[in-house]
């Protein structure tokens, strides 16, 4: 399963505590491979780092390019397919550069895909991931 996760998806993942610490845990147990571009590993640290700490931020993004299961796909053609929030974009290239199954996003700005017939670009929500990880 090759997915992109918005960035939300792992602010909320991170700490043990929460109901999707599983989600973080399989992304080191290698059980998805996670699509990035150098853009999202920008967004994820600077999310990160403004709701944990730069420390946290830093040995997230770290771990990102240690992981054999996180692969860099950079977009070379800009879609723009999402004009409510352009900057959620660079997700949606990135899944389409990466041949994604699907992007993993609790944003309803991504509910528009359902609607572009090319290029074709599925979006679950993080309930549903979790249940496809239990699989």
């Amino acid at each position: 399963m090759r997915i992109v996760a918005d960035t939300n998806i792992f602010v909320i993942s991170l700490t043990r505590y929460s109901p999707y610490h599983k989600i973080y845990k399989s992304l080191v147990s290698n059980k998805f491979e996670l699509l990035v571009s150098n853009e999202i590993v920008l967004e994820y640290s600077e999310t990160i780092s403004a709701k944990y700490n730069k420390t946290t931020a830093a040995l997230f993004s770290d771990l990102l390019f240690e992981l054999p299961n996180v692969i860099v796909a950079e977009p070379f053609y800009n879609w723009n397919l999402i004009t409510a929030d352009e900057e959620d974009n660079k997700f949606v290239d990135c899944a389409i550069a990466g041949q994604a199954d699907f992007i993993v996003s609790e944003d309803k700005h991504f509910n528009l895909l359902k609607k572009i017939p090319f290029p074709k670009v599925e979006v679950i929500g993080i309930d549903k991931f979790l249940i496809l990880l239990s699989k």
